[in-house]
C-alpha cells in the first residue's frame, strides 16, 4: 500500500504546510485569496485523483469521516456478487471452497501496512469493544506476576473505560485514570496494563505512541493502544515501536462501512502466550474437530471467537483497495496541510469570539480533525449539515470536524470554513 507515485517528498505536494502560518505569509488571510488558493491546492495535490475511489454526493461537503467514512465505489458490485453467487449459488461451499473461512486473516494483513505491522498479527472480527476486552484481559494474563493497576487514558471514548473496568474486575487489577500526558510518570513497577488512545476523540490530540510505549516497555508494563481515530489517518508503527497489543475500528478513516468489523493487533512475540478470555470455536486449533477441550490455535487466529460476519468482512477487503499504491505519510502530509488551511480560513471566514479551537496546533499533537468549541454547538452544526457540509457534534460544545484525504480537498476545507462563517455573520 506504498507507491513511490503517491508522493516520495509529500510535504512537497502541499504549499499550505508552510502557508496556513500568517507570520511567513501576510496575505495568507485574506479573504478573497483563499477560495483562489484552495483551488491551486487542489490542482497541485497528487493525492486528490483518489476521490474518484470513492461514492460522494454531489454538492455535500463530507467532514464526518472520523465517524463513517465515505463508500468506496467497489464495494457494492463486490457485495452484490457475494450476495448473488458465494451466497446465492455456492450456498455452503464458499466456507470452504471461496474466501469466506481465511478472511478475518487475510483482510488483517491487508490493513496492517495501515498500522505499520508485519503479515501475521492482525485479525478481523468482532467489534472494537470486543477486541478491547480481550485485549486488556490479554494484556492483564501477559503481565508480570503481582502487579495490581491497570492505567487508563482518563479521556478515554467512554465504551473503553467500561470495558476497562470489567477487565480489571475479572484480573484483580484496580483502574488507575491517567491523563496521557502524565501517564509515563505514572508507570511503576506495580504497573501492569496500560491503555491509551493514539488520538483523542473530542479533540484531536495525538498522543506520543513511541515514547509512552517505550516508558511502559521500561517500566514491565503491557502496552494496548486504541487505534480508531488514527489508523488510516497518520502512520502508527506498531512493529517499529514495541507495541503489545493494539485495537481498531475500520469505518471511519479506512471506509469499512456501517459496522464493519473491527481489528486485534497482537505482537509475534505474545501470540504464544495470549490468552483470550472470550476463546471461541473459531479460535481453535481444530475447530471443526468439535473437541470438548479448547486449544487455541496458532498466531494472531486465537484472536477470532465466532462465526466471522462476512458481508460486512468483504466489504471492507473490498474498502480496502481504495488503499492501492498510497502511503500512509503521504496521506498524513496531506491531513496537516489541510487542518492548517482549514484553521486559517476559519480564522479570516468566523468573527473573532466566535469559536476556539480545542486541537493543538502543532502538527506533532495533532490527529486528523479539527474540534471548535462554540454556544450552541449542536444547533450550529445542525445549520452546517442543512447548509451541505456535514461535520459531527460532541457534547456538550464542540463542532467535530474531521478531513479524510483520501476524498477531501482544500475547496471542501475553504467552504466549510466560509459557511460556518456565514452562520456565525
Amino acid at each position: 500500500m506504498s507507491d513511490a507515485n503517491a508522493n516520495a517528498n509529500p510535504a512537497a505536494n502541499h504549499p499550505a504546510d508552510h502557508a496556513a502560518n500568517p507570520a511567513t505569509n501576510p496575505a495568507a488571510n485574506h479573504p478573497s485569496d483563499l477560495a483562489a488558493r484552495a483551488a491551486a491546492l487542489d490542482t497541485a495535490d497528487e493525492l486528490g485523483k483518489l476521490r474518484d475511489r470513492f461514492t460522494l454526493p454531489d454538492g455535500v461537503v463530507y467532514l464526518d469521516g472520523n465517524s463513517l467514512g465515505a463508500l468506496t465505489t467497489g464495494v457494492a458490485a463486490r457485495i452484490a456478487q457475494v450476495i448473488t453467487h458465494e451466497w446465492g449459488t455456492e450456498l455452503i461451499q464458499s466456507w470452504s471452497t471461496g474466501t469466506w473461512w481465511t478472511a478475518p486473516e487475510r483482510i488483517g494483513d491487508k490493513l496492517s501496512p495501515l498500522i505499520g505491522a508485519a503479515p501475521g498479527q492482525t485479525v478481523v472480527g468482532d467489534s472494537t469493544s470486543v477486541n478491547l476486552f480481550k485485549a486488556l484481559v490479554g494484556a492483564a494474563r501477559l503481565a508480570r506476576p503481582g502487579r495490581t493497576r491497570m492505567l487508563v487514558d482518563a479521556s478515554t471514548f467512554p465504551t473503553d473505560g467500561y470495558i476497562a473496568e470489567s477487565a480489571a474486575r475479572m484480573t484483580g487489577l484496580t483502574v488507575i485514570p491517567v491523563d496521557p500526558s502524565e501517564a509515563a510518570a505514572a508507570m511503576d513497577e506495580d504497573t501492569a496494563v496500560v491503555l491509551l488512545n493514539h488520538v483523542d476523540y473530542r479533540s484531536g490530540r495525538l498522543h506520543d505512541l513511541p515514547s509512552l510505549t517505550a516508558a511502559a516497555r521500561a517500566a514491565g508494563a503491557v502496552t494496548v493502544w486504541d487505534l480508531c481515530h488514527s489508523a488510516g489517518a497518520l502512520p502508527v508503527g506498531l512493529d517499529e515501536h514495541g507495541v503489545d497489543l493494539a485495537v481498531g475500528c475500520t469505518y471511519k478513516y479506512l471506509n469499512g462501512g456501517p459496522g464493519s468489523p473491527a481489528y486485534l493487533y497482537i505482537a509475534a512475540r505474545h501470540q504464544g502466550a495470549f490468552d483470550s478470555p472470550l476463546p471461541g470455536w473459531n479460535g481453535h486449533a481444530e475447530p471443526f474437530a468439535m473437541t470438548p477441550d479448547y486449544t487455541p490455535a496458532a498466531g494472531a487466529v486465537r484472536g477470532r471467537v465466532g462465526t466471522p460476519d462476512i458481508l460486512s468482512m468483504l466489504a471492507l477487503e473490498a474498502a480496502l483497495d481504495a488503499w492501492d499504491g498510497v502511503s500512509v505519510e503521504a496521506v498524513r502530509a496531506k491531513s496537516l496541510a489541510l487542518t492548517d488551511f482549514f484553521l486559517e480560513c476559519v480564522a479570516a471566514y468566523v468573527p473573532a469570539g466566535k469559536v476556539e479551537s480545542v486541537t493543538p496546533a502543532e502538527h506533532e499533537r495533532r490527529g486528523s480533525q479539527v474540534s471548535l468549541r462554540t454556544e450552541d454547538a449542536r444547533a450550529v452544526m445542525d445549520d452546517l449539515i442543512s447548509r451541505g457540509v456535514i461535520g459531527d457534534f460532541r457534547a456538550p460544545d464542540v463542532l467535530r470536524f474531521g478531513f479524510t484525504p483520501l476524498y477531501v480537498g482544500f475547496a471542501d476545507a475553504e467552504r466549510a470554513a466560509r459557511t460556518l462563517g456565514h452562520i456565525f455573520g
